[in-house]
C-alpha cells in the first residue's frame, strides 16, 4: 500500500508511512511536499519542531536514526494517528519530531497500529494504553490534561470532592519529587491530597479487595457450572477495548466484575453518600490512576450508576496529580503522613499487588481457595512465584479442593495477549482463568506514570513491582476477605458476593467493536465520508 496524507485540520487521518513496512522510512522531495501540501500549518510544525521555543519535555533520549548522518529531514518514519476527541492522550505538533517511536511500541509491542486496513470506516483505532506517550522521546504525546477541571471542582463550594488513588500511584509518584524507584509515599501522597482540598480520600485497593470478592467468585461459578472458560480478567480498560476490538469472540469470556476504579466510584455515589447524608449529584469523584486508559474507561456508557450521574467524573495520571501538587507549592518530601478515610480506605496485601503483572491472579487464587474450602489459603499461594516477574506470558497450575485442577496464564503488553488468543482460538492451548495487562509490568508501567527512564526500562519496572510486594509482605491483612471494610460493606450493603445489588453496581457488560476495522470502501482524499 502506497503511502497516505490526509488533511490533519479537517479531522482525517495523521500523517504516517506504510503501516506494514519494516524497513526504515524516508521522506523523499516529492513526498515532502505532499507532506507539506497534505497535512497544512499542523504537519509543517510537526516537520519543523527542532525550531519551536516551545520545551521539549524529553530527557535527552533520541531515537537511533538522529544519531546517523543523514540529509534533512533525518529519516522520518511517521506517527501514529491520534484523533483529536480522544480523551486519554493528545499530541503537540509543535514538539513532533516524526521519529516513530510512537509506530514502534504501538505496532510492534501492543499490536495495534496496522493490525487492520487503512483507510478505516469511521474510526482511529487506539486502546488508550499511552505506551507511545511513554515512548515518545521529547514529550509530544502525552495524557489528555485534566487538572484544570479538578482545580475548578476543588474551588467549587457547592461540591464534594472525593478522590481516590490507584496502588500503582503510591510507589511511582515519588520518583516526581526525586525519591528513590519504588519508594512507597502513601501517606504523604494522602496527605498532600488533603492539603489540596480534597473533602475524602479514598485507596482503590479498598475496591481491589472488592474486585477479587466478586471475581473470584465468579470464578468459582463458572468452574461449577463448566460454562464460559476461560475468564478472563476485565480490570484494565486497554486489554477490554483490545478484546472487543480483535477478538469480539471472547467477550464473553470477560469477568463482568467493574474495575476498582469503577467500583470505589460507583460505592462514592451509593454506599457512601447514603451513609453521610451527601446528594449523589453534589459529588465529584477523581481518581489518581497510573494508566490513560482509565480517563476513556470513565467516560464508557456502561459506566454509570443511571445516566445522569458517572462512577467517576475525572481521571487524573499520576504525572497529573504531581503536576498539581507541584501547582499549589506542595512537596510531598516534606509532609507527614496521613491516613485514608474510612468506609472506603482500608486495603488487603492482596488489593495492592494488582498493580503488578500477575498480582490479580495471585490475589484471585488466594480469595477462591477461601471461598471454595473456608479454609485460609497454603502459604506457596501467599507468594505466587509462578505467575510473578517480567516474562511476557506465564503459566501455572494449582490445586483447589472443590474446584480441582486449576490452569492460570498471566501476561502483559498486548503482543503477548494475541499470543494467548490466537492459541485458545486453534485449540493448542487451555487455561481457567487469564489475567491480562496492556502494559509492560502491569499498572505499575501504566501510559501514566513518571517518565523516569526514557525509552522504559525493565530496572524502573523491577523496582515499582518491589515497592509493590513488599507492601504486601507487610501488611498485616494480606487476604481481600479478611479486610474489614470489605465485610462492613457486604453485610451493611451489598449482602454477599454476586447477589442482585452487586450484579446492578459491580459488574457491566462490553462491546463488539470489530466494525471499525472494516475498511471504506472507493475512499476519496477529496470526498472524505463518502461511500462508507
Amino acid at each position: 500500500m502506497k503511502n497516505k496524507f490526509f488533511n490533519a485540520q479537517h479531522g482525517k487521518q495523521e500523517v504516517t508511512l506504510n503501516s506494514q513496512d519494516k524497513k526504515p522510512g524516508f521522506l523523499s522531495r516529492r513526498n515532502f511536499f505532499k507532506l507539506i501540501g497534505g497535512t497544512g500549518v499542523a504537519g509543517a510544525a510537526a516537520i519543523t519542531a527542532g525550531c519551536s521555543k516551545a520545551p521539549a519535555g524529553g530527557t535527552g533520549w533520541l531515537p537511533q536514526q538522529y544519531h546517523t548522518a543523514s540529509h534533512w529531514p533525518v529519516q522520518v518514519k511517521g506517527r501514529v494517528p491520534i484523533d483529536i476527541s480522544n480523551p486519554s492522550i493528545a499530541r503537540d505538533d509543535r514538539k513532533c519530531i516524526l521519529c516513530g517511536q510512537c509506530i514502534e511500541v504501538c505496532k510492534n509491542t501492543q499490536t495495534v497500529f496496522g493490525y487492520y486496513d487503512l483507510p478505516l470506516k469511521n474510526d482511529i483505532i487506539c486502546t488508550h494504553c499511552g505506551q507511545c506517550a511513554m515512548w515518545c522521546p521529547t514529550a509530544a504525546i502525552t495524557e489528555r490534561d485534566d487538572v484544570n477541571k479538578v482545580v475548578k471542582a476543588l474551588d467549587d463550594k457547592n461540591t464534594f470532592v472525593v478522590v481516590q488513588t490507584a496502588p500503582a500511584t503510591r510507589i511511582a509518584l515519588g520518583e516526581e519529587f526525586g525519591l528513590s524507584l519504588g519508594s512507597n509515599v502513601e501517606g504523604r501522597q494522602v496527605a498532600a491530597l488533603k492539603k489540596l482540598g480534597f473533602d475524602a480520600v479514598f485507596d482503590t485497593g479498598f475496591t481491589a479487595d472488592l474486585t477479587i470478592m466478586e471475581e473470584a467468585s465468579e470464578l468459582i461459578k463458572r468452574l461449577k457450572e463448566k460454562t464460559t472458560l476461560p475468564q478472563f480478567t476485565s480490570c484494565c480498560p486497554g486489554w477490554v477495548k483490545f478484546c472487543e476490538y480483535y477478538y469480539p469472540d471472547f467477550i464473553p469470556h470477560l469477568s463482568t466484575a467493574k474495575s476498582p476504579q469503577q467500583m470505589l466510584g460507583t460505592l462514592t455515589k451509593t454506599y457512601y453518600a447514603e451513609i453521610k447524608g451527601i446528594n449523589p449529584n453534589n459529588i465529584i469523584s477523581v481518581a489518581i490512576m497510573p494508566c490513560t486508559a482509565k480517563k476513556f474507561e470513565a467516560q464508557r456508557p456502561e459506566m454509570a450508576t443511571n445516566r445522569n450521574l458517572r462512577d467517576v467524573d475525572i481521571v487524573l495520571t499520576t504525572r497529573e496529580i504531581a503536576r498539581l501538587i507541584k501547582m499549589r507549592g506542595l512537596d510531598i518530601t516534606t509532609l507527614e503522613e496521613a491516613q485514608y478515610d474510612n468506609l472506603l480506605g482500608e486495603s488487603s496485601g492482596a488489593g495492592m499487588i494488582f498493580a503488578a503483572t500477575g498480582g490479580v491472579t495471585e490475589a484471585a487464587v488466594r480469595t477462591a481457595h477461601y471461598l471454595a474450602t473456608n479454609e485460609p489459603p497454603p502459604e506457596p499461594l501467599l507468594s505466587f512465584t509462578a505467575v510473578r516477574g517480567l516474562k511476557g506470558v506465564k503459566e501455572a497450575s494449582i490445586e483447589i479442593p472443590g474446584l480441582g485442577h486449576l490452569n492460570v496464564a498471566v501476561c502483559h503488553g498486548l503482543k503477548n495477549a494475541r499470543i494467548i488468543l490466537d492459541k485458545l482460538r486453534s485449540g493448542e492451548a487451555s487455561w481457567d482463568f487469564i489475567e491480562v495487562m496492556a502494559c509492560d509490568g502491569g499498572c505499575i508501567g501504566g501510559g501514566g506514570q513518571p517518565r523516569t527512564a526514557l525509552p522504559p526500562s525493565d530496572k524502573v519496572r523491577t523496582s515499582r513491582i518491589a515497592g509493590i510486594y513488599n507492601i504486601d509482605k507487610k501488611d498485616r491483612t494480606r487476604l481481600s476477605y479478611e479486610n474489614e471494610e470489605i465485610q462492613l460493606v457486604y453485610k451493611n450493603f451489598l449482602v454477599r458476593p454476586l447477589s442482585d445489588i452487586a450484579e446492578e453496581l459491580l459488574h457491566t457488560h462490553y462491546s463488539d467493536r470489530s466494525e471499525h476495522l472494516i475498511t471504506k470502501k472507493n475512499y476519496s482524499l477529496n470526498e472524505g465520508d463518502s461511500n462508507s
